[in-house]
């Protein structure tokens, strides 16, 4: 049985309720103001942050290699994957823009699959909570920002409709890369920094 962080609220035997926010002690099982379960720890936050990270890592393939928009025009049809389409503003010196889209859709989500990973790896070891625990706001609070790349397909889509002219069509990476941004905010919610620090308090063998 793993120990808990010394002087916490789960040494003493009490629970915040995920519900409402209120302080009881555990062995209630149940919140006496909303009827909630309660926990010391949230259940599975580990297995749960792990299985939505993997599963975002092996949809992020499919969401840089496949077309993530496609344009019809009089010269003909044209599809962009995400890469593509950052070098193609980088080209026609648009450096903000393909900055921002690098950054946005390509770094960021690599970097927060990387940090998961490394954020469930650290409630296992226990190394260094304080770091740690940064790294989890961090991760919780840039996560949102990879949608840019969904919010300009479907602004364009919505947009650019010009009948025989020129018209743009969502392309299959876009529910990939959206599924990515979602699987992985919602990994970053299931995960719980407290076991970061009840890993800290195990005695190192």
């Amino acid at each position: 049985m793993s120990a808990y962080y010394p002087h916490s609220a789960a040494a003493s035997g009490l629970a915040l309720c995920h519900a409402c926010g209120r302080v009881e002690p555990v062995t209630l099982e149940r919140c006496p103001r909303c009827d909630a379960r309660l926990h010391l720890r949230n259940p599975a936050s580990v297995q749960r942050t792990l299985a939505l990270t993997v599963s975002a890592l092996f949809l992020y393939f499919p969401a840089n290699l496949l077309p993530i928009l496609k344009v019809e025009s009089i010269t003909g049809a044209q599809a962009n994957t995400i890469v593509g389409g950052v070098i193609q503003f980088w080209q026609t010196g648009d450096y903000p823009v393909a900055i921002i889209i690098f950054t946005a859709s390509v770094m960021i989500p690599v970097l927060k699959i990387i940090a998961l990973l490394w954020l469930c790896l650290a409630a296992r070891l226990g190394r260094r909570p304080l770091a740690m625990t940064r790294l989890y706001r961090i991760t919780e609070l840039v996560g949102r920002w990879s949608m840019v790349d969904v919010f300009v397909v479907a602004i364009l889509v919505a947009v650019v409709q010009l009948g025989s002219v020129i018209s743009i069509h969502v392309g299959p990476a876009a529910l990939s890369f959206a599924s990515v941004v979602i699987l992985t905010m919602l990994a970053a919610i299931s995960f719980d920094p407290r076991l970061i620090w009840d890993a800290a308090a195990l005695p190192n063998d």
